[in-house]
């Protein structure tokens, strides 16, 4: 059983209200703790500015939530628990798994917006482990630990949800929470979810009894032409519908190279004579956490086409189709794209 309680507060950290209190998380989705989190800091604060991460990704099963539906969520269960709602405030940050610069200065940027100059500022948190280093990266505000102290985490929501134990979910989730999560199942977008994660649980599995932990390689391709980058859209889980890079598993007998050129022809059916000959750069994509399936380590390549007529492709192998995408519509889609294939595309894109 989950538990989750309050420290006794100190009363020197009663003296004042601090006027903005901020709150980091990513509420996937929101649960009793959480509630009970902002509450505390509402009484420290005058207004409570909640930092959302995780917007504007794609959905997945550890993502199931768009950052508008986990704003509103909040807001219903903080108005449940009597809260005048105004002295709420939001912010949406997108992850930037490989430059913490920009995230850190994203959410920096949006807290500003709220708070006009103000230096009166006090970071709400709990420093428990490694997932809480960044309540040690905004020493410009005061840090107000929690005295809210729970087992509870979104992942054991996420995984009951999704294993159809509702009366589990039901159990640790605000009443606000719950309806959301009661009308989320009718969607087809729950469905979809409940697929993949079915599928991730089987394919981690079935690598489950092997000696050493495994680790996979895996290679992908950004190729340019003319404004455009080349992408498919995936056919099977996970990630399916999802827009990604061409790209898939280093065979035994092939360098990296090879297996990224063998990929983009048997995705997008690509016709380039001698494809490596128009390699630009490469880099290694190894964010611990970039993939549901396990620890998986991209080398991706950039690829210039130069200037002309775009090629035509005929999607195949577990492409669902293949096709030339804007720049400026890739770029401005995070939401559209599986794992971290945006950051990829954007390490490349944004070097000029």
């Amino acid at each position: 059983m989950s538990m989750t309680h309050r420290q006794p507060t100190q009363p020197e950290s009663r003296s004042r209200k601090r006027t903005f209190g901020v709150y980091i998380g990513r509420f996937e989705p929101p649960h009793a703790a959480h509630l009970e989190v902002m509450l505390e800091a509402l009484s420290q604060v005058q207004k409570l500015i909640v930092v959302i991460g995780s917007a504007r990704a794609a959905r997945n099963v550890k993502n199931p939530f768009t950052a508008e539906e986990r704003q509103a969520v909040i807001v219903e269960l903080l108005r449940e628990a009597g809260v005048k709602v105004s002295r709420v405030l939001f912010v949406h940050v997108r992850d930037y798994y490989y430059n913490e610069s920009l995230w850190l200065s994203e959410v920096q940027r949006g807290v500003a917006g709220h708070t006009h100059g103000s230096s009166d500022v006090a970071l709400i948190g709990h420093l428990k482990d490694e997932s809480s280093y960044y309540l040690r990266s905004f020493p410009a505000w005061e840090f107000l630990p929690t005295h809210v102290i729970s087992d509870l985490s979104a992942t054991e929501v996420r995984r009951a949800y999704f294993e159809d134990d509702l009366e589990r979910v039901q159990k640790i989730v605000p009443p606000a929470v719950w309806k959301f999560l009661e009308g989320f199942r009718r969607t087809g977008d729950f469905a979809a979810l409940q697929a993949e994660y079915r599928y991730v649980q089987d394919y981690r599995a079935a690598w489950a009894s092997t000696p050493y932990p495994v680790v996979f390689v895996t290679t992908d391709a950004v190729v340019i032409r003319s404004g455009h980058v080349l992408v498919v859209r995936r056919a099977e889980h996970p990630g399916r519908g999802r827009l990604a890079m061409p790209g898939g598993f280093l065979n035994l007998k092939e360098t990296l190279l090879a297996s990224c050129v063998r990929e983009v022809v048997e995705e997008t059916g690509l016709q380039i004579s001698d494809l490596a000959a128009y390699q630009r750069s490469q880099a290694v994509f190894d964010y611990p956490a970039r993939s549901l399936r396990g620890r998986t380590v991209s080398h991706a390549f950039q690829f210039d086409l130069g200037i002309g007529q775009l090629p035509v492709l005929r999607p195949g192998s577990d492409a669902a189709d293949a096709f030339w995408l804007p720049l400026s519509e890739a770029l401005a889609a995070p939401e559209l794209f599986f794992e971290d294939h945006h950051a990829i595309m954007e390490h490349f894109l944004m070097r000029g």
